[in-house]
């Protein structure tokens, strides 16, 4: 049942994925928004919220250490599988559509979108693990630090948004487009109300497909005997980071790579600023490198891991799939860390 429960709910994460790329790119045209507010904001953060509900539900209605401790994993967890597996599988959707994409395995993107994206995201990250090396008694300055994150936030939103509107070539027709009795039909622009319903219908079915995923996955895992901890910093981050990986996937195949590593990159800072947030305000004492090395760690493998992939291209002013691989071994290089880790427990 568990397994059939996975299945269905990826088809589910899988269709709403093709509706939300699809239904995002018309809001930002309808809206006159450049690559980078559709990309790094409006679609980072809608396919950012499955894993964000994780942690805020654990935390907030979870009850218990355990529970809130399960939150901060998953809030770590996040960033790293973005910096890591998220790199890794747009870098192999490039080398397999190579073939029909106009720049093959080189990735248009735009570096000023993903530098924006970076930089905030190193800026807040390292503010916010930062705060966790504090003495675990302070907790107001914790909380100070969240309400700076969320500025941060809103900075990198603002620079997004009003940057100059995108020309937004070779738009699809809409998919709900048929649906809306009023307008004429493409090639003439939907009305905006029939867009806004596909783009709230495709974030339910990913919301509502990732939780139906993270249960099943959580299930089996229990069934199967795992350990929480591995359970909370690499199964579950890998089934709720599915609709970016899924949303990238289709828009480096469609030659959109702007939006493609926006989507991942702009997630990078919202993962880094507002549930980290939550965890500072609500679970002060447990955003703390004591007795979590091995799940702060994560976020060393997370810097370095985006570091060797970012850098290069602001350097060349251009962006490999083959450099996105690398994401793939500084993923495996923490899953071997974590095991060993609950293998061989200390003390």
């Amino acid at each position: 049942m568990d397994v059939l429960t996975l299945v269905v709910s990826f088809v589910v994460i899988l269709v709403g994925s093709e509706l939300f790329t699809n239904g995002i790119e018309w809001f930002g045209h309808k809206l006159e928004l450049g690559e980078g507010a559709i990309g790094s904001v409006l679609a980072a953060v809608g396919t950012a919220l499955p894993e964000t509900m994780i942690p805020l539900i654990a935390i907030v209605f979870g009850g218990g250490v355990a529970a809130s401790e399960v939150g901060v994993g998953a809030i770590l967890g996040a960033p790293f599988m973005l910096a890591t597996l998220a790199m890794f599988v747009t870098g192999v959707a490039v080398l397999l559509a190579r073939g029909r994409r106009p720049s093959g395995t080189t990735l248009a993107v735009d570096p000023g979108v993903v530098g924006h994206d970076m930089v905030y995201f190193a800026v807040a990250y390292v503010i916010a693990i930062g705060a966790a090396f504090l003495p675990v008694e302070l907790e107001w300055p914790r909380r100070l630090v969240a309400v700076l994150l969320v500025v941060i936030y809103a900075r990198h939103v603002w620079g997004h948004m009003k940057a100059e509107a995108a020309e937004h070539e070779g738009l699809a027709p809409l998919r709900f487009h048929k649906l809306d009795r009023r307008a004429p039909q493409h090639p003439e622009p939907p009305r905006l109300p029939i867009v806004s319903v596909q783009v709230v219908i495709a974030l339910g079915c990913i919301i509502g497909g990732a939780w139906g995923f993270v249960h099943a996955v959580t299930d089996l895992s229990a069934s199967l005997g795992l350990n929480g901890t591995l359970l909370a910093l690499v199964i579950a981050p890998i089934a709720t980071e599915l609709p970016e990986k899924l949303n990238s996937v289709l828009w480096v195949r469609r030659g959109k790579d702007t939006l493609a590593m926006g989507n991942i990159t702009g997630a990078m800072v919202f993962q880094s600023a507002i549930p980290t947030s939550v965890a500072l305000v609500l679970a002060p004492a447990l955003w703390t490198v004591v007795g979590s090395g091995v799940a702060f760690a994560s976020a060393a493998i997370t810097f370095a891991s985006s570091a060797a992939i970012i850098l290069p291209m602001l350097l060349r002013k251009r962006l490999e799939a083959r450099l996105l691989l690398v994401g793939g071994v500084f993923y495996a290089a923490y899953l071997a860390l974590v095991i060993a880790t609950l293998a061989h427990p200390a003390g």
